[in-house]
């Protein structure tokens, strides 16, 4: 029996010598590597925290101290620490999420993977527990140090340092990298601990001479250490990052030495005040492939060959990032105005071939998307045109700069959104289905959805041409839905997809949701409903075809893999109103839920935005059973017999 399938709670870990402990480590990273290689999730970030997870379930009593984790993308080892080792459908349906999930677990806090939040979440957690008079309690926030350059780690830092009376541990799990090598004056600071050769060795010297008394010369080397808050590292500069924060400092300590963490993590239990802990990993310990993929250590993977590390079955299909990243490039060649910025995601959001082509146009501010938009700003106004490139669901995070300081502005900034609408196995936190609904309520912003990677070109060039305003570029995760071709194109930039021998039905496709609308039309077509599909490439503000087209229609259907709430089918029918036009509208959109993690076909199919669903309900509305219905046609000669008779009979 292997030590692994033995535990089946943190508890369990009591039983187990160190030498045992250093088995489940081996044991656990083995698991991992065959795991997610069928799944695909999150490989890189839990090879490296196998010993530290270890550690911090030996010491703490989860879920009595609770532990959270930031970002949650780091918990595999957690999950199989507390009684979940069936990895079979991780990120998949039913299976897994690939988060923290309080319906998995008690042991489960936070669910939003959001950088930076921990430390806020830790802050009014421990705040509580003092209060409440449970005092023998203790909270753990595990810190990436990529999440150190939010700004909100550092707001809640102020804040834990201005109240010492409580049982809090900040571990920052300091491995040089979020997704990619970390960046900034603070991770200046961590690599530089991480590497000074005189702290090295002063460590090493101090370490030995300390061991050599054993377990208490070993807690005194800990505690001397921490104690002087810097005797060493002084010598590193590390004096000046936290001196003026008041909290004491334990480390850096090896992130793979399982009894050195344990030591150092119990002496910052026992001191009654918060404490961090620095611990240095190896993101991708243990797997040849990971620690030599240059580009993320294998942050994240697809399905892999466990043995060799190389992707198996995928997409031989260029993605909308690729169709992107081809574009933003051919226009810098064009336009050196034209400048970038992202949130510590340079290559998953594409702007890879831009930096390595104009490496001095393009700023990774680390994960601080609030002050990547302000600083897009001012670029603005400096005379440049920034192209901020976020994934969709981090936009909401820095929402009053986008109102506030580009839209109030008049800033001419582009932001691009990635994996915007449904991205499938990352669950809640990762889908991208708020943007639509937030952003249009900035005054003049100009929002396009690209139903290809052709148009998506085409819109980023629009987009980078308009000087007096934000706007916005938004597309899903994966490959790039195949060309769509349009019949016409009207005078305002409307496409036009399909149009029926009657203008019974004006479908309106949003972004990808535009092939759905075609699909919805020829089935319409076999029932002797005529429909009209549009793409108004432009979402927002509603073109004014739009308005005339829906006026000599029956019935609007509008298209969207965002929310319904607010989303751009709400924002039609309100246009349409004020024109006067009386046409009835159904807006057909997701719910305004928190999707669990699934694959996007089946997340659009539970929300009935499948074509054979959508055709359904279309027919039922035009017979008038359904409701809105379409209104009636001055001649219902017209309609085949058996609509008359629907009619007739409703």
């Amino acid at each position: 029996m292997s030590l692994l399938s033995a535990i089946s709670g943190p508890r369990d870990l009591d039983a187990l010598d160190e030498a045992q402990l250093t088995a489940l480590a081996a044991e656990i990273r083995a698991f991992l590597i065959e795991n997610v290689a069928r799944t695909g999730g999150h490989l890189g970030p839990n090879l490296g925290v196998v010993e530290l997870t270890i550690a911090l379930h030996r010491v703490f009593d989860s879920p009595n101290d609770p532990i959270v984790f930031d970002t949650g993308h780091q918990s595999y080892v957690h999950k199989l620490l507390t009684g979940r080792q069936d990895f079979s459908g991780l990120r998949q349906r039913g299976g897994l999420a690939g988060y923290p999930q309080r319906a998995e677990s008690v042991h489960d806090v936070v669910e939003s993977s959001h950088a930076s939040s921990s430390l806020s979440w830790a802050d009014g957690i421990s705040r509580a527990f003092a209060r409440t008079g449970r005092r023998d309690r203790h909270v753990v926030a595990v810190v990436g140090d990529g999440s150190l350059t939010g700004g909100m780690t550092w707001e809640a830092l102020n804040n834990i340092s201005d109240d010492n009376e409580r049982n809090l541990v900040i571990v920052v799990n300091d491995n040089g990298r979020s997704y990619a090598p970390t960046i900034g004056g603070m991770a200046r600071y961590l690599n530089r601990i991480r590497t000074a050769q005189t702290y090295r060795e002063l460590d090493e010297r101090s370490e030995y001479l300390f061991r050599r008394f054993g377990g208490v010369g070993r807690a005194v080397h800990r505690g001397l250490r921490g104690g002087t808050r810097g005797f060493l590292s002084r010598f590193t500069g590390n004096e000046a990052l936290y001196s003026n924060l008041d909290i004491k400092y334990l480390g850096p300590v090896d992130g793979h030495d399982i009894p050195t963490l344990i030591e150092t993590l119990q002496l910052a239990k026992r001191y009654g005040a918060p404490v961090i802990v620095h611990a240095i990993t190896e993101k991708g310990r243990g797997y040849e492939p990971a620690r030599h993929d240059e580009a993320d250590q294998f942050h994240a993977v697809g399905r892999i060959d466990p043995r060799t590390g190389a992707a198996l079955g995928e997409s031989s299909s260029a993605s909308w990032t690729d169709a992107f990243a081809a574009e933003l490039a051919a226009i810098g060649d064009e336009r050196p105005d034209v400048v970038a910025l992202t949130a510590a995601m340079l290559r998953p959001t594409g702007l890879l071939p831009f930096a390595q082509r104009f490496p001095d146009r393009v700023h990774d501010v680390g994960i601080a998307e609030q002050h990547a938009v302000a600083s897009a700003a001012g670029l603005a106004y400096g005379g440049l045109h920034p192209v901020v490139a976020l994934y969709a669901t981090f936009i909401g995070r820095a929402f009053d700069q986008v109102l506030m300081d580009v839209g109030l502005h008049r800033a001419g900034v582009t932001f691009v959104l990635d994996r915007a609408g449904v991205t499938g196995p990352d669950g809640p936190s990762h889908h991208g289905i708020w943007d639509l609904a937030t952003l249009q309520l900035v005054p003049h912003i100009r929002i396009a959805a690209p139903r290809d990677a052709a148009r998506l070109q085409e819109e980023l060039r629009e987009a980078v041409a308009v000087d007096d305003a934000p706007t916005v570029i938004r597309y899903p995760k994966g490959a790039a839905a195949a060309d769509l071709p349009a019949l016409e194109r009207l005078d305002d930039g409307v496409d036009v997809l399909a149009r029926g021998e009657t203008a019974d039905v004006l479908l309106i496709g949003i972004g990808p949701m535009a092939h759905v609308a075609v699909d919805v039309a020829s089935r319409l077509r076999a029932q002797g409903i005529g429909a009209t599909v549009v793409d108004p490439r432009w979402a927002v503000p509603v073109p004014a075809s739009i308005v005339a087209l829906a006026a000599s229609h029956r019935l609007v259907i509008t298209i969207e893999d965002g929310i319904r709430v607010g989303g751009v089918g709400t924002r039609v029918r309100q246009v349409l109103r004020e024109a006067g036009v009386d046409t009835a509208v159904d807006e057909l959109g997701l719910p305004d839920e928190f999707i669990p993690h699934a694959s996007r076909d089946e997340i659009l199919r539970d929300a009935g935005l499948t074509a054979s669903k959508i055709a359904q309900d279309v027919v039922a509305q035009v017979l008038g059973t359904r409701i809105p219905s379409a209104r009636p046609t001055q001649d219902d000669a017209g309609l085949p017999e058996w609509a008359r008779a629907g009619r007739d009979g409703a």
